[in-house]
């Protein structure tokens, strides 16, 4: 028998929806999906909810960090840590109800040690 398709989860009309930005985001995903499934669950689960929520785990960035361009609009990049001890990070922007996903890093990124 095939392999079954995969179903993704559908996103409630209240919630954002989630994309990658770059090819390089795309890796990072899989990467970290081999390495903290559960937490990048949790991850996903807050990101379709509530991007812009400032927490211990998930604000904007700062200083040169601050602002990303795409398309000719600047937005502000905020950072989602999967885990609270873990060095994972998931930089992102929000540009209406989407979610891009910027940079996926396994590990903590040099540009904000």
């Amino acid at each position: 028998m095939a392999k079954a398709a995969r179903v993704d989860r559908p996103t409630k009309k209240s919630e954002y929806e989630i994309r990658f930005a770059s090819v390089s985001a795309q890796r990072g995903w899989m990467d970290l999906r081999a390495t903290v499934l559960g937490p990048l669950a949790d991850a996903w689960d807050f990101l379709t909810r509530t991007p812009l929520e400032r927490t211990p785990t998930n604000y904007p960035l700062k200083g040169a960090l601050q602002r990303v361009s795409r398309g000719g609009k600047e937005f502000d990049r905020w950072q989602h840590k999967p885990t609270l001890r873990g060095d994972a990070r998931i930089w992102f922007y929000v540009d209406g109800n989407v979610v891009y996903l910027e940079q996926v890093h396994t590990h903590h990124p040099n540009q904000t040690k």
